[in-house]
């Protein structure tokens, strides 16, 4: 079995032996469940319900506010109790519906009947994915629906689902791929109809033997589609590493993957059609990895969103002892939580509660010159000619240095040994930038 990788690059502790082996476990939802209406790249959703209303599971709650943009559903059936500014994960308020669950779990008409793929026109099957609120569960939360609609979608050479899954700790998209096999292909199967000229591709890292054997196996005689192994190596999962190891093609942030004739999508994105085009039933769970050594019962659980993750954390066992930081997301790029109380939405992959903060027991201290950055930085740039331009206020030169080409996977920050903020730094330089361009 092949390997493939990339130049840079680093190996954190993995941390996934405490979670990979266990099914996935169904949560349900309590009784009260709120709905973001920005849980995307793009315009926010615009709410299309009003208090008192009556909703079931699978009603839209707020509508695409453009072309880039995503319908929110509602996962339970209820009452709408509220349309208001809550707090998110992030920090930032966003307009989000209230809906009281009242735990009937009443469906919209048609909800999970199977339906023929191959029966459907292409502009059908973008349809129903568009309608579906899907998006980029992986991270990003870009909407799906735009990203299989690019400009020529005869250049399209190569579908790729990115079962990489190199973020430390997270298990969700393995165990996706163990237990749903073959929907994972078969929603391959819609997403490369739509492309008359494309081939499939499954990129994994090599850490996940059982998967790739698994999809090997189903997919031999499909010439249509392959597996390919990639060498476990951090951020190997990053969009523009997984198009160079299974392709060999390159871009840059001012490209999009279509741009090289490539459609990357995240094992659970790639589910979530499976499931909007061939059941019916449109976004309104995911998988989600609760870890970390603080955490009571490590495993993967599914999760309707709307379900704060103070919820989820309770009804998941809860903390064996006190956590010292508790990370939505994984330890390289996932952000630390100072607020439970904010809603699961589609890119909330993960609750990593540890009992020591390592961060913030090493103060940084200065620069040594060693270089380790710039030789596993995965976008070939020199971090510590950039934290220099920073210290300095020089945007300008932050931009000549390739700047905006950093994509913050904190591998940088992850081998220094003065322990300097890099990617914390490189952050706000890149929104000044962004914020000055838009200006």
């Amino acid at each position: 079995m092949g390997q493939s990788t990339f130049r840079g690059g680093a190996h954190p502790y993995e941390g996934k032996e405490l979670t990979m082996d266990y099914p996935i476990v169904k949560l349900e939802p309590g009784q009260e469940l709120v709905f973001p209406m920005s849980q995307h790249i793009g315009a926010p959703a615009t709410p299309i319900v009003s208090v008192g209303d009556t909703v079931k599971i699978g009603q839209t709650l707020g509508e695409a506010g453009g072309f880039v943009s995503a319908n929110v559903i509602s996962s339970v059936s209820g009452e709408v109790k509220a349309v208001e500014p809550r707090v998110l994960s992030s920090g930032a308020k966003e307009t989000c519906v209230v809906v009281a669950n009242d735990g009937e779990d009443e469906t919209i008409e048609r909800f999970g009947i199977e339906r023929d793929y191959t029966t459907l026109s292409k502009e059908e099957i973008r349809s129903i994915i568009k309608d579906a609120g899907i998006v980029g569960m992986g991270g990003a939360g870009f909407p799906t629906h735009v990203k299989l609609s690019p400009k020529n979608e005869e250049d399209i050479d190569y579908v790729i689902i990115n079962g990489a899954e190199c973020e430390p700790y997270l298990t969700s998209d393995y165990r996706a791929m163990i237990e749903r096999t073959e929907d994972l292909i078969t929603g391959l199967k819609v997403m490369l109809s739509l492309f008359d000229n494309a081939k499939g591709i499954i990129a994994i890292e090599d850490n996940k033997s059982e998967a790739i054997a698994k999809l090997q196996y189903l997919t031999e005689n499909d010439a249509d589609i392959s597996v390919k192994s990639l060498k476990t190596k951090y951020p190997q999962g990053a969009e523009r590493q997984v198009i160079y190891v299974a392709t060999k093609r390159k871009i840059n942030s001012g490209m999009l993957p279509a741009d090289v004739g490539c459609i990357v999508d995240n094992v659970q994105t790639v589910l979530a059609v499976y499931d909007a085009v061939c059941k019916r039933k449109p976004c309104i769970s995911r998988i989600m990895t609760l870890t970390g050594d603080a955490m009571e019962q490590p495993a993967n659980y599914e999760v309707r969103l709307g379900m704060s993750h103070a919820e989820v954390l309770e009804k998941a066992g809860g903390l064996h002892e006190e956590a010292e930081k508790i990370i939505s997301g994984g330890p390289m790029m996932g952000m630390a939580m100072y607020d439970l109380n904010t809603p699961v939405i589609k890119t909330s992959s993960s609750i990593l509660a540890l009992s020591t903060d390592e961060a913030a027991l090493q103060e940084p201290t200065n620069c040594i010159h060693c270089g380790r950055c710039a030789k596993v930085c995965p976008s070939r740039l020199v971090p510590q000619m950039m934290i220099q331009a920073i210290k300095r206020n020089d945007l300008e030169q932050f931009e000549k240095l390739n700047g905006m080409e950093c994509y913050e996977c904190g591998t940088c920050t992850y081998v220094c040994p003065a322990k300097i903020r890099l990617t914390q730094k490189f952050k706000q330089a890149r929104r000044e930038v962004m914020d000055k361009r838009k200006k």
